[in-house]
């Protein structure tokens, strides 16, 4: 048999103990008046006393019984939750890293557009000294709207890679958020669980 893990160890003492109130307490003291009520040679009024007594304590634990169920089974569902916003946090940073690679590619790719730039225009400077004007014109002007076409692309790229980056800065704040999240929750169930253990050894 493996060992027993500490969420099976919580989930037993819950279904025994309740919502922390002593249930366990009061199912072994309904158990001992039940033995004696058994064994009591009392009056048939006091029996049945007794035996309403008995009913109410045993009602008491079986509503405690069911409100912990309650509180298990929404615990399960945060659970489900979490486990839900962790993935789509994953599918995000994947997403992220994806992009990032498109967007170094899109610099790389600037990086080229701004080498030929400099090569049309070292080129332009090399036509201009050509002695036919008329047809020095006609390739400066293409070369310009050549130009004209790269300037505008390399600032499509330049937009995008801004917006990628304040994209993924937005997303690091969220899992941050939510790493700060769990931890509050967790050390919330642990300041509850360590002032639910003093109320139990003392009774």
């Amino acid at each position: 048999m493996g060992a027993v893990t500490d969420d099976e160890v919580i989930r037993k003492r819950l279904l025994i103990d309740g919502d922390g109130a002593g249930d366990d307490r009061r199912i072994n003291l309904l158990l001992k008046t039940f033995i004696k009520w058994c064994n009591s040679p009392g009056t048939p009024e006091e029996g049945f006393t007794q035996y309403q007594r008995m009913l109410g304590s045993l009602a008491q634990c079986e509503f405690s019984m069911g409100k912990t169920l309650m509180v298990y089974d929404m615990n399960l569902r945060e659970m489900e939750n979490y486990e839900k916003i962790y993935s789509n946090i994953e599918q995000n940073i994947t997403s992220a890293h994806e992009k990032i690679a498109e967007c170094k590619k899109e610099i790389q790719r600037a990086k080229r557009i701004r080498k030929n730039r400099q090569e049309y225009d070292a080129l332009a400077k090399v036509i201009q000294q050509h002695p036919d004007r008329h047809e020095t014109l006609k390739q400066l002007e293409a070369l310009d709207k050549e130009l004209q076409q790269l300037s505008h692309i390399k600032e499509n790229v330049d937009a995008k890679l801004e917006l990628r980056k304040k994209q993924f800065h937005v997303l690091l704040s969220t899992i941050q958020e939510l790493q700060q999240t769990l931890e509050n929750d967790e050390k919330s169930d642990n300041d509850d669980n360590s002032q639910e253990s003093p109320a139990e050894n003392g009774e």
